[in-house]
């Protein structure tokens, strides 16, 4: 994890470890992260759909916590919406998390999962509200 910063490396949540996913790249307007298949699939064996969508979040989440961090602020998400495009039984996925809109009291991002083959299995949208910190 040579180019993500040391601050997000300690905001990996027990989810996140759980799921195993990690982060591979990592910008305000941009967040990759991957996580196996192994381990995280439903009883007919694809990869769950809630695993799916916690990848979605993770990786888009902690791109709007990069940006909220240019201001001073933290990002909590408001909004998740993914959608299952194709089932996934091997390998791993991986979520490219692409800035929407970078405001000052919110960001979205749209994130595309694909698969080791490059197929596009699911697509979501997470939209943070940027706040003061507790």
């Amino acid at each position: 994890m040579s180019n993500i910063p040391e601050w997000a490396e300690e905001l990996t949540s027990p989810l996140d470890a759980k799921l195993g996913i990690t982060l591979l790249e990592l910008a305000p307007d941009r967040v990759i992260a991957r996580m196996p298949v192994e381990g995280n699939q439903q009883p007919l064996g694809l990869l769950h759909g809630g695993a799916t969508g916690a990848l979605v979040e993770s990786a888009s989440s902690i791109a709007a916590i990069a940006h909220a961090r240019t201001m001073g602020k933290v990002a909590v998400g408001v909004d998740l919406h993914v959608t299952h495009l194709e089932g996934v039984t091997a390998g791993a996925v991986t979520a490219t998390a692409t800035a929407v809109r970078l405001g000052r009291t919110v960001a979205v991002y749209r994130a595309e999962v694909r698969d080791d083959a490059g197929r596009m299995t699911a697509v979501g949208q997470l939209t943070c509200q940027l706040v003061e910190p507790r």
